[in-house]
């Protein structure tokens, strides 16, 4: 087994999710359709909470962003709001787009899913005990994703090796800033009160792990199945399972 040489000391691993914790196709065989399947109802069930008219005012700042882009998303029709936005969550979902207000709707959905015993986490089987040793090094290990920090928690609370939330320090979503720029990963760094040299941050996304190794992060790229096949050239530390990383 290779072992994975980092610069120490590393106090604090930060670890993307998709493609690096846990297999793309759960994400988006799986939680994405849950979402697009029960979305309309769960805004019909829950329009009137304060939480999801949060959301809704983000939707809407967000919509008007794309009108005046020229976008051309789906029409907001004053008279049937719901529906407006129900339709434009399934286009933002169509694009990929990394809306907060849609990953916070998305996390509460799936919510109702793992509380009904509908949904069940997928971890890479190296994943549990890569935490569970990584805790015992006393190291913090914090969770960086484009879903909110609710889906986070969901995902890793509800896996099928169990609830690993207990190896877990903090979650961090996009509202610390997109995960690819530079001044999101120093905002982590000054929120966890640590230099930024002193995290090692694990993402499967190129253009993610380029923007921590800008602002100063140890950087390593995940290369697990089902993910993009071809590494691009400069990203001589990979790892294939977290079993290299600090072993025992």
């Amino acid at each position: 087994m290779t072992t994975i040489r980092l610069n120490e000391p590393v106090p604090v691993i930060l670890l993307d999710i998709e493609g690096t914790t846990t297999p793309i196709d759960f994400v988006y065989q799986v939680l994405f359709p849950y979402a697009r399947l029960h979305l309309k109802e769960y805004l019909a069930l829950h329009w009137s909470e304060h939480e999801v008219q949060e959301d809704l005012l983000g939707l809407r700042a967000e919509h008007a962003a794309d009108v005046a882009h020229q976008l051309a998303p789906p029409v907001w029709a004053e008279s049937a709001v719901l529906e407006s936005a129900a339709a434009y969550l399934l286009w933002l979902m169509e694009q990929d787009r990394k809306s907060t207000a849609l990953k916070s709707l998305q996390g509460k959905i799936w919510a109702t899913g793992y509380r009904q015993g509908e949904l069940r986490s997928v971890m890479f089987e190296d994943v549990p005990r890569a935490l569970a040793r990584w805790y015992e090094q006393e190291r913090r290990v914090c969770l960086y994703s484009s879903g909110s920090v609710l889906a986070q928690k969901l995902l890793f609370a509800h896996t099928t090796a169990g609830d690993l939330t207990s190896c877990l320090s903090g979650y961090f979503d996009t509202t610390s800033g997109p995960k690819r720029a530079a001044h999101s990963y120093q905002t982590i760094a000054a929120a966890l009160a640590v230099s930024p040299a002193h995290v090692a941050f694990i993402s499967d996304v190129t253009a993610e792990l380029e923007a921590a190794h800008a602002a100063g992060l140890q950087t390593l790229l995940a290369v697990r199945p089902g993910n993009a096949p071809a590494v691009p050239p400069g990203f001589s530390q990979q790892v294939q399972s977290f079993d290299e990383v600090f072993p025992r």
